[in-house]
């Protein structure tokens, strides 16, 4: 939003509170013990006094991403935050600032990085949702609790919409706002103007031709944006949802993503129905999959789908993955899909399914580490597993 200052509710957050219901979060999960351990290991730590009060008051933790002039960009936390929230959230900012080489815009995303850095553009990961209930206000870009899902997590798992995917979302306005810039007035200067400039027409023709936000409800929300310049910044965001599989599994509209704001619900229908946030989408700056590795929940049971399937709703988002870490003891499969997936296992007993026979495939094994490559082109990829108990084949499944 605006400079990372849209604190609270906004015209459209009131709307869908009131159309989809709203609930709000329990009592901490950290105790005041706990609120004083920080998981290094994570990279998660206490919240730096050079911040201010502002922050060392109302946030008990704090991790970075370090751009390439050496300063940092922040995210707070508050307490009933998970550390898995915590680390997804750096992965999505890692992800939206890792270079896309051969791109136009995004083959050197550094200046972007460390406009971020020189904007002193903060995250800020708040308790609860987006209703206005949390008393904290600070200079900050906000992402609230009940709007983070954790791959593997039961709202993930059910593409819950009552605790919907608003990560990228917001994360992209987060980049959007401090780095790449944004034009018009009551902005910060960005790294990336003739980026915006193609932005910024492709909303307008969104806008005027009835692609986005065509629904007469959103139209105090529209005016309202419009008063504060984030116009183009939500209708990327829109768009960006839909790419990244976010709506696939939605099930109040069989064609719109985002609420029913936007023409399109999925990445294929994009091309034909938005043509120019497709151009947006390619080779321009996004990547066509997601670059972090996702650390999936430790409560997760069953096989894990990386590759998609209709009887699956969040493989319309996970189909997108290419990279993940298993958490906990339970025994959990993993399906793959075909972007050469990196996948380690957990303390439990995991196995990796293929799609096609035994013989299809050339298998290595080296100090701990199996690579199985799919020697049909498009189906399986070459896939580099760690800590990995079997290979499941259509034909047979093969310990290692």
């Amino acid at each position: 939003m605006k400079n990372g200052k849209r604190y609270f509710t906004s015209a459209l957050a009131l709307l869908l509170m009131m159309a989809c219901g709203s609930k709000t979060t329990g009592e901490s999960s950290v105790t005041p013990e706990e609120q004083q351990t920080f998981n290094t290991a994570l990279g998660i730590e206490a919240v730096p006094e050079e911040l201010g009060k502002a922050y060392t008051d109302n946030f008990n933790r704090y991790t970075k991403v370090i751009a390439p002039n050496g300063k940092p960009i922040h995210i707070v936390v508050q307490d009933d935050i998970t550390d898995e929230q915590v680390v997804r959230c750096r992965g999505i900012l890692e992800h939206f600032l890792k270079d896309y080489p051969g791109s136009k815009f995004g083959s050197d995303k550094s200046a972007i990085a460390s406009k971020m850095a020189e904007n002193n553009a903060v995250l800020a990961l708040m308790n609860g949702q987006d209703d206005g209930a949390n008393p904290v206000r600070v200079n900050a870009q906000p992402l609230f609790k009940n709007e983070i899902q954790v791959e593997g997590h039961s709202w993930y798992v059910n593409q819950n919409y009552e605790h919907r995917d608003a990560a990228f979302e917001e994360i992209l306005h987060f980049v959007h706002d401090h780095g790449i810039g944004v034009d018009g007035p009551n902005t910060l200067p960005g790294a990336a103007p003739e980026f915006q400039q193609e932005i910024r027409a492709a909303q307008i023709n969104g806008l005027s031709n009835g692609l986005w936000a065509n629904d007469a409800r959103a139209a105090d929300w529209i005016k309202e944006l419009d008063e504060e310049n984030s116009l183009s910044q939500e209708y990327l965001a829109a768009v960006i949802d839909v790419y990244y599989g976010l709506w696939g599994a939605w099930s109040e509209s069989e064609t719109e993503g985002m609420h029913g704001l936007y023409v399109s619900k999925v990445r294929d229908e994009i091309k034909d129905e938005d043509p120019m946030a497709y151009e947006l989408m390619d080779n321009k700056f996004f990547h066509p999959y997601l670059t972090y590795n996702a650390r999936i929940d430790g409560e997760f049971e069953g096989t894990f789908s990386l590759r998609f399937s209709g009887s699956i709703p969040y493989s319309h988002h996970s189909r997108y993955l290419k990279d993940i870490t298993l958490l906990g003891s339970k025994n959990t499969n993993v399906r793959v899909n075909e972007l050469n997936n990196d996948i380690t296992g957990n303390e439990g007993a995991n196995t990796v399914i293929f799609s096609g026979n035994f013989q299809e495939y050339t298998v290595h094994s080296d100090g701990g580490v199996t690579t199985v490559a799919d020697n049909i082109a498009n189906r399986d990829g070459e896939n580099v597993l760690r800590n990995i108990e079997k290979l499941q084949f259509a034909d047979q499944t093969i310990t290692l």
